[in-house]
């Protein structure tokens, strides 16, 4: 393609300006550039919690935004990752302790299908019974937590460190601990999708049944 082909398929195309969600006071995200804004919708966009706060301490958490919907030069987003850089979760790490760490998949108050990671850092080597021990902790905690938030909330909760607290309150009285953090947060399924997935689910179950014919 020529220098001119390119500069004409640019002049074509605009940019156009992404918000953050609501819940993060619809702060800017950046720019991306396309010819329909149906081209926008289902990018996404990475930015760090230190980016959005001010804060330079919030850098090792990294915020992830999928575009849903466009203006006429704006796009807005939903949440969809939380998740700790790598760097600061090896920096977390000590020789000799344990490392404790749970996947847990909730339902929030209003459908939201999310995965929970927590990790729990032990000042010392743990034994096996005290590490199940606080994985459990970490699981209940994630349950509790997602019984009685809706998924704005819940995602406050984690951002906050409510929730990475909450767990370590309780687990360090099985074993001494250093820090708990959630690794990572992931939207799975908004409501709608698991309406879907439920509704698909019982027609299975009904087309399971067992027809006696034999009449």
């Amino acid at each position: 393609m020529s220098e001119r082909s390119v500069s004409k398929s640019r002049e074509q195309k605009r940019w156009y300006t992404v918000l953050a969600p609501e819940q993060f006071d619809r702060q800017e995200l950046g720019e991306t550039l396309a010819e329909e804004p149906s081209e926008v919708v289902g990018r996404t966009i990475t930015t760090t919690l230190g980016e959005l706060t001010g804060d330079s301490g919030a850098n090792n958490t990294k915020l992830t935004f999928k575009i849903t919907d466009v203006g006429s030069d704006t796009a807005y987003t939903e949440f969809i990752t939380y998740e700790l850089t790598r760097d600061y979760l090896r920096s977390l790490v000590r020789r000799g302790a344990s490392k404790v760490e749970a996947s847990i998949t909730v339902l929030t108050t209003d459908d939201y299908r999310i995965r929970v990671q927590p990790v729990a850092l032990t000042t010392k080597k743990a034994d096996r019974s005290q590490e199940k021990a606080i994985r459990r902790v970490m699981i209940d905690k994630v349950h509790a937590a997602a019984e009685e938030r809706t998924f704005e909330a819940f995602v406050d909760a984690i951002v906050d460190g409510n929730l990475s607290s909450a767990i370590y309150g309780e687990a360090k009285l099985i074993y001494p601990l250093r820090r708990v953090e959630v690794q990572k947060l992931t939207l799975e399924a908004r409501p709608s999708e698991v309406a879907a997935e439920e509704e698909a689910a019982v027609d299975v179950d009904a087309d399971e049944v067992a027809v006696d014919t034999d009449e």
